[in-house]
């Protein structure tokens, strides 16, 4: 009798309340808290190459500034010096100044460094003034073709203004000197915004601020009011050019970013509250914080509300289970709840069912080893049908193997010992039949048959009889030199012969057989008994077969019992000589 199961040591309701609930508000915390995480680690991806794309942007915009400027002075470079300044020299400079509101000055130097035209917009303008610029550094400093920046300079302590030179391609027509009013950057640089209210600003090399959107800081020119300026800089530099957090000059926390304007060494730093940066994190955050909360209540009252209703069925399920495990494959479990567990009560009554039919094959196929050779019956049970165990005629390699001297061996020798050496005997010769996936038909006292090509067909079933043959001879050769102590006289012949034979299961219905009826089979059985010691006797036909694959030797034509000719005999070779 089947020992009742032991009552539970806690409430089944309480076990499935708290996994239910769990299995809900466990993923959504792990989901949310991943999704923060992940979601703070991309949008700081995308914030930097945001404000480093913005930095790039606004450092070519004012790149794009001082280039225009530089373009435009070259143009009063193009002509050599002759003896006085040409009125065209004169109004390319008023054009140029009409053109560039940015140039408050500018001066015309020759090759020798001798001061040709100096106009100014606050200044007097002079012609041939004479002045000696050859050590000035914008004359010395720019090369042929090229343009040379000065530092930046704060007139008054208030306007920012920088020097710049350009040189003509030739030396001959000398150098252009201007005085650039950078308060006109603001222009630039107010108009860049980064999101709704991030902005940026310009640092010269030494930290001064050039250009920022509220005009008034750059013309107070006060250092100490731009030092938060300067440390987002410096911890951007430390950062090798990535974006950092700081705080600016009212304070407030800042994302910056930051890229070099080259020629001039400006640093143009954009910035964007943290705030602003990060809101729509913070966003998901209150609604992942919202679901959260809402979850954890849903799941308490599923959980609840499931749990009610998995006891009922989950005894039914234990009770038929129970039954269909001590065997009464026709029991079924009757649920009828709509859900998975009446699904689950169905795959159950199915399990049954294929236990019931998998147990009647079993025991068929049990059936069916007791009379037939092991890898038929292993055969019938892959393909689930023993109709490949009917009738037919085809063409087979019939092998046949018997002991030498067996029968005086077994009137001599203990009972037990010939038991236990036949046992040993059966062995070996099984492994190798069953290694070259031929059908062992039978085993008879110390002889033996074996099928290739039937019931299962394989390739160039010659040849494989042959290398079994041989594997054949050395296994049990190797089990007679272990037993030459018992008799010295004992022996192992095979023989082989190919042809067409007519192949099915025969017997009563009790006691069933499958097993090869034809000439050939009374052919190798004949070189199975005309073959001595060692031999593998072979028929013509398996020989034409295999041809030059395998060292064949023909013998003296033989005349065997049953046959009214001589038939032809050829030996397989087996080692050394033999």
């Amino acid at each position: 009798m089947t020992p009742s199961p032991p009552a539970p040591r806690s409430s089944l309701f309480a076990k499935y309340f708290l996994a239910l609930f769990a299995a809900v508000v466990v993923p959504l915390l792990i989901a949310g808290g991943s999704e923060a995480w992940f979601g703070h680690h991309d949008q700081r991806a995308r914030l930097n190459d945001l404000l480093d794309a913005e930095a790039r942007a606004s450092a070519a915009k004012i790149q794009d500034f001082i280039d225009g400027i530089r373009d435009q002075l070259a143009w009063t470079v193009q002509l050599p010096w002759s003896d006085s300044i040409d009125e065209r020299r004169r109004l390319d400079v008023f054009r140029l100044l009409g053109q560039v509101p940015a140039v408050a000055s500018l001066t015309l130097v020759d090759a020798t460094g001798r001061e040709r035209l100096f106009v100014s917009r606050i200044g007097l303008n002079r012609i041939e003034g004479g002045f000696d610029h050859s050590a000035n550094p914008a004359f010395t400093s720019v090369r042929s073709g090229r343009a040379w920046f000065g530092p930046v300079t704060f007139h008054a302590g208030s306007e920012p203004f920088m020097t710049i030179a350009v040189a003509g391609n030739r030396a001959a027509v000398g150098v252009v000197v201007a005085e650039v009013n950078l308060k006109l950057i603001w222009d630039v640089i107010s108009a860049i915004r980064v999101g709704r209210t991030g902005e940026a600003f310009v640092l010269d090399r030494p930290g001064r601020l050039i250009a920022h959107p509220d005009i008034s800081l750059v013309l107070r020119a006060d250092e100490t009011a731009t030092r938060p300026l300067q440390a987002l800089r410096a911890r951007i530099v430390a950062r090798n050019g990535q974006a950092v957090s700081g705080r600016d000059i009212t304070g407030q926390t800042v994302l910056a970013a930051m890229a070099q304007i080259p020629g001039v060494d400006w640093s143009v730093v954009v910035k964007q509250p943290v705030t602003e940066a990060f809101g729509p994190i913070y966003a998901a955050l209150w609604r992942t914080g919202a679901l959260l909360i809402g979850g954890a209540g849903l799941a308490a009252a599923l959980a609840y509300w499931l749990t009610q209703r998995m006891v009922g069925p989950i005894r039914l399920l234990e009770d038929g289970v129970a039954r269909i495990g001590a065997g009464q494959f026709d029991h079924r479990i009757e649920l009828a709840t709509g859900d998975e567990f009446e699904r689950l009560a169905t795959r159950f009554n199915e399990m049954a069912g294929e236990l019931a039919v998998s147990q009647e094959r079993s025991e068929r196929i049990g059936r069916l080893k007791r009379f037939l050779a092991p890898q038929v019956a292993e055969l019938v049970e892959r393909t689930g049908d023993d109709g490949v165990l009917e009738g037919r005629r085809i063409e087979v390699v019939v092998v046949f193997g018997d002991l030498r001297g067996f029968t005086a061996f077994s009137a001599r020798a203990e009972p037990e010992t010939v038991m236990r050496f036949l046992s040993d005997y059966y062995d070996a010769l099984d492994r190798v039949v069953s290694d070259h996936g031929a059908t062992l038909t039978n085993f008879s006292g110390d002889g033996m048959m074996v099928l290739l090509n039937a019931p299962v067909s394989c390739p160039d079933p010659a040849l494989r009889a042959i290398h079994m043959a041989r594997d054949m001879q050395m296994s049990v050769q190797s089990l007679l030199l272990d037993r030459r102590v018992l008799d010295h006289r004992l022996g192992f012949g095979v023989g082989l012969a190919m042809g067409p034979a007519t192949v099915g299961r025969i017997g009563s219905e009790g006691r069933l057989d499958y097993t090869a009826i034809g000439t050939v089979v009374n052919l190798a059985s004949r070189l199975c008994a005309s073959a001595g010691d060692t031999e593998i006797l072979v028929d013509a036909v398996a020989a034409n077969a295999v041809g030059g694959r395998a060292p064949l030797v023909e013998l003296k034509a033989r005349a065997l019992k049953g046959f009214d000719q001589p038939v032809r005999v050829f030996a397989a070779v087996t080692g050394e000589g033999r």
